[in-house]
């Protein structure tokens, strides 16, 4: 299993007490190990923010602790940071939610009175919090039960307002943004950070797409554990969500054999396009050919069949009045299909429909994309179909508001995907994949040169050329498919870092496609 699972809070909390209990690390131990390798990644990530002198009478550097472990990760983060050099004790600040007693040996506790012996400005929660700096946050962490109450709501809030006014401070959340929990939800309280230091092992809350967007820059903080003890405890774990890139993703998909032809590539049958969305047939064309579809065969209405033929590159443009009824008996019969990129909703797109339906439950990959997911609303599929909605369409295609689905993916998208049959691949800034076997995917985007239009249509084009080629192979995993046609559109994207118009985005697929998977 990947060392890349996403944990809930307390499958979290449960590797912690076996760390204690079955690895003999004590609490405090396990607390300053988080608080030192946050303090590293801190610094090696943002250099910059400790070469700059603050302004008179700032503080440099403000911890803000609730009185659990997350508290104490950010109080020997401070610590930490006192101890490189990195920042004199002096021109730093430790606000907690209340003052500890003097018998209380909380790894909190212990962390605060630390900060009080290297001359540190210690007090409960107050105003001048705002004359930091950076602020590292630890009001509270995964272990939050409920949304924040008390004095951490004015806190969260009074920060949040400043921040959008003013951009300053910095704040860096130790782990989660303080107000994130498993169970959150849009309208709750949530700290807007500049970056977040994960802690392994990383929790799934901070991939849902609203809890991620304020989570700034996410930094790993490893080295916690042993790779044997953490892949150990993951095993023992019924959770099955994975965070993706596209490093791990393409390595899924064996590579092709020098004595390949184009057959064994596969055929990726493409339906798309309408009046006024032309264009997208082309870029779902373009994203099949670019990711190594050995033919891709395009089916377009007889009225565009002029315009996008002569425009198609190495695509084969059929008009549909031929493909109706050559289609399922040409020599070109395909091992995967796409229906949906800009493809419209008119009555003639049942019969099709249909047809790809009877292929589906015959065991033919399709995609639906776009038309095609609302078309198909309502129907149950054979486990061998993948839906790319973004959040307007699930929105029509499952009735429910798109805000839950973006507020709590997790639990909606494995039930629509067990009801329906079918894999759903979420397209948002955070892109999810929810298989019937209860398997889910994260591939982290946040890449906003993909809020676009044909974005959508590309990554459609991508997943039935990868749909196409293990078909043929006899190793179609809609799993598998679903997520590295998602990693590689992001990697594109972030490589590029341009706004490009998604034909010439579908080069830079085709560059990462080929060294991935051409035997040289």
């Amino acid at each position: 299993m990947s060392q890349s699972m996403l944990l809930s809070a307390a499958m979290a909390r449960d590797m912690d007490q076996a760390a204690v209990a079955d690895w003999s690390l004590s609490p405090f131990a396990l607390v300053d190990a988080a608080g030192r390798n946050c303090a590293r990644v801190f610094v090696e990530a943002f250099p910059m923010l400790f070469d700059q002198r603050p302004y008179a009478g700032v503080r440099r550097v403000m911890a803000l602790a609730g009185s659990g472990n997350n508290g104490a990760d950010a109080l020997l983060m401070l610590r930490a940071l006192i101890l490189m050099g990195c920042v004199d004790a002096d021109e730093c600040g430790a606000l907690i939610n209340r003052v500890p007693a003097p018998d209380n040996v909380s790894p909190a506790a212990l962390a605060f009175r630390a900060l009080q012996g290297l001359g540190v400005y210690t007090n409960t929660y107050r105003e001048e919090v705002w004359d930091a700096c950076i602020i590292i946050d630890g009001i509270s962490g995964t272990g939050l039960q409920g949304p924040l109450r008390g004095d951490a709501v004015s806190l969260v809030a009074s920060l949040n307002a400043r921040k959008a006014s003013v951009h300053l401070p910095f704040v860096v959340s130790v782990d989660v943004p303080s107000g994130c929990f498993d169970e959150w939800l849009s309208g709750m309280p949530l700290l807007r950070a500049d970056a977040t230091l994960a802690i392994e092992p990383l929790k799934a809350a901070l991939y849902k797409p609203l809890v991620r967007a304020a989570a700034g820059t996410i930094l790993p903080v490893g080295e916690l554990f042993a790779p044997k003890q953490m892949a150990l405890f993951f095993r023992r774990t019924e959770q099955r969500i994975e965070l993706l890139d596209w490093e791990e993703a393409r390595q899924r998909i064996p590579v092709i054999k020098p004595d390949a032809y184009k057959y064994e590539r596969g055929v990726a049958e493409i339906h798309a396009g309408s009046v006024g969305s032309a264009g997208a047939a082309r870029i779902a064309a373009q994203g099949a050919l670019s990711a190594g579809a050995g033919i891709t065969r395009l089916i377009v209405d007889d009225a565009l069949y002029p315009i996008v033929a002569a425009n198609a590159g190495g695509a084969m443009v059929v008009p549909a009045s031929v493909a109706v009824s050559e289609t399922l008996a040409s020599r070109f019969e395909s091992d995967a299909m796409l229906l949906g990129p800009g493809w419209g909703r008119g009555s003639d797109r049942f019969a099709m429909l249909e047809a790809a339906l009877a292929r589906e439950a015959a065991g033919v990959p399709l995609i639906l994309d776009a038309d095609a997911i609302a078309l198909a609303k309502g129907r149950v599929f054979h486990g061998n179909a993948i839906l790319t909605p973004h959040a307007g369409e699930f929105t029509a295609y499952t009735g429910l508001h798109k805000e839950a689905a973006l507020a709590n993916p997790y639990p909606i998208l494995t039930e629509l995907a067990r009801e329906t049959q079918a894999t759903i691949l979420f397209k948002s800034h955070v892109l999810i994949i929810a298989v019937p076997d209860g398997r889910v995917g994260v591939v982290d985007g946040m890449t906003p040169a993909l809020g676009a239009g044909g974005s959508g249509d590309l990554l459609a084009g991508i997943c039935v050329a990868l749909a196409a080629r293990m078909k043929r192979a006899n190793t179609f995993d809609s799993y598998i498919c679903a997520t590295c046609a998602a990693a590689l559109l992001i990697e594109a994207a972030r490589s590029v870092n341009a706004f490009v118009d998604p034909l010439d985005l579908a080069t830079r697929v085709g560059q990462l496609a080929g060294a991935a998977w051409l035997d040289k």
